[in-house]
């Protein structure tokens, strides 16, 4: 059953094979020139269309939104085991899958049941706590999907988006960095390493859930990459916990 969902899965989406050869100047959407605010500097050649979902419009009804928070091209991380987050518009009782490929692949490399969180936010895919490690210079496309009905894997809301692991010493020359600190953040972001960015901030804020300056810096990156609604509702929850 679980290679039969994986086939419907990409029969329905498609599996793009993407191109990164370096990194450019940073990204054209950023409006903001508050200098706590960090600016995601986005790879140079990739081709569009990477991410999957993306906008919570339409959600009002009983179906919850999903959304990778990714850009809309192939991400870039420096470690082997790194954080995917996703954002969850509201609590569903649905069941939750994690499935993940690769390029050379015809079959899930990963495809795990998840448990439903109790509350809409960000949730993050732990790929130490699955036992997987990426390996270096090979694409990934990963998929979150909520199943309404498991004999109709069509009707499963879906998102995910791509990624791909940098070889250490490359990454270390390019000035990636693994520690986790406000400084880290600015610093991989600008640098071009998303993934890295991302999870570090959204660890951050999930250790500091009151403070606002952190709920900003997302809310920044992830307009820069096009997540407009999901950043409309990190501010939202910014200004709630300030009243």
């Amino acid at each position: 059953m679980a290679s039969w969902n994986f086939r419907c899965l990409t029969q329905t989406i498609g599996v793009a094979a993407l191109v990164i050869v370096a990194f450019a100047t940073p990204t054209q959407a950023v409006t903001d020139a508050d200098p706590d605010l960090p600016i995601y500097q986005t790879p140079q050649r990739t081709t569009p269309r990477a991410r999957i979902g993306g906008t919570l419009r339409g959600s009002e009804g009983e179906d919850p939104a999903i959304s990778a928070l990714v850009p809309d091209h192939v991400g870039i991380t420096v470690k082997q085991h790194p954080a995917l987050n996703w954002f969850l518009s509201k609590h569903t009782s649905l069941p939750i899958r994690f499935t993940l490929i690769d390029e050379r692949s015809i079959r899930a490399l990963v495809e795990r049941s998840m448990p439903s969180p109790h509350q809409a936010g960000v949730h993050a895919v732990k790929l130490e706590d699955l036992g997987f490690a990426l390996q270096p210079n090979v694409q990934y496309r990963w998929y979150i999907s909520v199943i309404k009905d498991p004999d109709a894997p069509s009707h499963d809301i879906v998102t995910g988006g791509m990624i791909e692991r940098c070889e250490f010493s490359e990454c270390s020359i390019l000035g990636a960095t693994t520690t986790c600190t406000r400084d880290a953040v600015m610093d991989n972001a600008g640098k071009g390493f998303w993934y890295d960015a991302m999870a570090c901030l959204c660890e951050l804020i999930e250790t500091n859930p009151a403070d606002t300056g952190l709920r900003k810096q997302r809310a920044a990156l992830l307009r820069q990459v096009g997540l407009h609604d999901v950043a409309d509702w990190d501010l939202a929850q910014s200004h709630a916990r300030q009243r």
